[in-house]
């Protein structure tokens, strides 16, 4: 046990790696399901015992040496308070999401091409858990394009029920290279100007450059800031922050349902942390939000992203677009807290990447059990269908509950925090859209609910009946998760202030 707690940070890793290629050769029969959920259960339990080992237990920050080469000039595998909230988010998705799989795939994914989609789906997990936990910016961009390459595959693998999914996987391919060049582009600014990969030797070093920048001759300040920028787009577009969103609607209506769920619940989580990561580990706030100022733009696209996206969402008559353009909206949340640079706003972009994870995770998962059932995901095919699949369409509501912020819901709390963080900076007109957002959510679930409890079977449709248990005990188990943590919220609140405090030096 002492040396699995040892290599616990490689593990989770190259865990799902090692298990993704055994699929690809062994994976017929169903059994590249088996394996599939046994490595992300056995991931998820990692992950945990990282999350209690440094925000209860201490050190607040474990470092794993790859190759046992000391950093900077290897590269390390470091796990601190936010890192391990968003691996243990990712974990926890990815091993519920892939229980429900199981069953939801059979219509979408022909039975030989299963196996390949099971490792793929656990190629996307292991890009986005390298993401989160390593600590070199090269190897950042290495899992970055192992996520998102598997994203492209999952996506197109909807074709067989739409073959807009192709359409979408495509659109998302040349926006999501577009982004990775960016990063790639700006990481090479920041190699050229300090001679190193490493996060943190990087961010020590630009403190020392950054201090000419008040004399007369100072040192690459122009370099610096192009790099930052090119970086800066580059997550933003991973984020799906507004306007680089433009790729993420028909990417989540056309994928699979259970990609839909996956990506919603991890991958712009994953694009989220990058950002704070690079803003307050690597840049530091005082070049970033002091310097540049650039927390007014980052509040700005956020503040457009609440409003925009959830416009967006009423207007839709595809439940799974509606839901897309919410994430729109709900990403602008994130990028809000990250932008007030305070610990309550802090807290409030690691809460609400948690909320958000088990909201959307369990709606787009309910939606999948729709389309089981009925063929299509249209408002017209929700009518009724609480009355028929009233499991299903609670699922849905509690999750919609949390997107509109109703006390004793998860979402209520991450806004709470937001709100206070806003007002904090004196931030009046923010806050007051971060309410009027709520509304907006209010109206776009409200047309689905008013069509699942409201609305009228057609005479001539088929008979439907509630989801089958496989698919709809996971989808039950995430939105009581959003019940639990709203009501509950000691767990969330803490492991955000070990987060936010960890960011800010702030002595817990």
């Amino acid at each position: 046990m002492e040396l699995i707690q040892l290599h616990l940070p490689a593990l989770i890793v190259v865990l799902p790696l090692v298990t993704g290629l055994l699929t690809a050769l062994l994976g017929r029969g169903g059994r590249g399901w088996w394996i599939s959920l046994g490595a992300t259960g056995a991931v998820l339990a990692a992950t945990l015992q990282l999350l209690a080992q440094v925000v209860y237990q201490g050190p607040q920050t474990v470092t794993y040496l790859m190759g046992n080469w000391p950093m900077p000039y290897g590269i390390g595998y470091v796990v601190d308070p936010l890192n391990a909230a968003v691996m243990a988010t990712v974990a926890l998705i990815g091993f519920v999401v892939t229980l429900y799989a199981g069953r939801s795939m059979a219509p979408e994914i022909s039975p030989d091409r299963a196996r390949y989609f099971w490792a793929v789906w656990q190629f996307c997990l292991v890009g986005l858990l390298g993401i989160t936990i390593t600590g070199d910016a090269f190897n950042f961009y290495v899992l970055l394009e192992i996520s998102s390459l598997s994203t492209y595959t999952l996506i197109a693998m909807g074709h067989g029920r739409d073959r807009r999914a192709l359409t979408a996987a495509i659109h998302y391919l040349v926006l999501g290279t577009i982004g990775a060049c960016c990063y790639l582009v700006g990481i090479a600014y920041l190699y050229m100007v300090t001679g190193s990969l490493n996060f943190a030797d990087i961010h020590a070093r630009l403190a020392d450059i950054y201090a000419t920048w008040a004399t007369d001759a100072p040192v690459y300040k122009k370099t610096i800031i192009a790099g930052f920028a090119f970086i800066m787009v580059g997550l933003s577009l991973k984020l799906a922050l507004f306007p680089l969103h433009v790729w993420q609607p028909n990417a989540y209506t056309y994928a699979p349902a259970a990609v839909s769920a996956l990506l919603a619940g991890t991958a712009t989580k994953v694009g989220a942390y990058g950002m704070i990561r690079i803003v307050y580990s690597v840049m530091g706030t005082d070049f970033a939000f002091t310097f540049l100022r650039s927390d007014i733009l980052l509040a700005a696209c956020a503040l457009m992203a609440i409003l925009v996206g959830s416009l967006q969402a009423i207007k839709q008559t595809n439940a799974k677009k509606l839901l897309a353009y919410s994430s729109v909206g709900q990403i602008g949340y994130i990028a809000l807290g990250i932008a007030a640079n305070n610990v309550a706003g802090l807290q409030a972009a690691v809460i609400h990447i948690f909320n958000h994870a088990l909201t959307k995770g369990a709606m787009f998962m309910a939606l999948g059990c729709v389309l089981y059932r009925t063929g299509g995901v249209r408002l017209e095919h929700l009518r009724g269908l609480g009355r028929k699949m009233p499991l299903t369409c609670a699922a849905f509501l509690v999750g919609g509950m949390g997107l509109i912020g109703v006390p004793l819901t998860s979402g209520f709390v991450s806004k709470w925090y937001l709100v206070q963080s806003a007002l904090e900076r004196q931030w009046l007109a923010p806050a007051g859209v971060v309410l009027v957002g709520s509304i907006l959510a209010l109206v776009y679930v409200g047309r689905c609910a008013e069509a699942m409890y409201f609305g009228q079977r057609p005479e001539n449709s088929p008979e439907v009946r509630e989801a089958p248990l496989s698919m709809l005990v996971p989808t039950l188990l995430l939105a009581a998760a959003s019940l639990y943590f709203g009501i509950d919220s000691g767990t969330t609140s803490r492991v955000s202030e070990a987060a936010a405090k960890f960011l800010l030096g702030v002595a817990p």
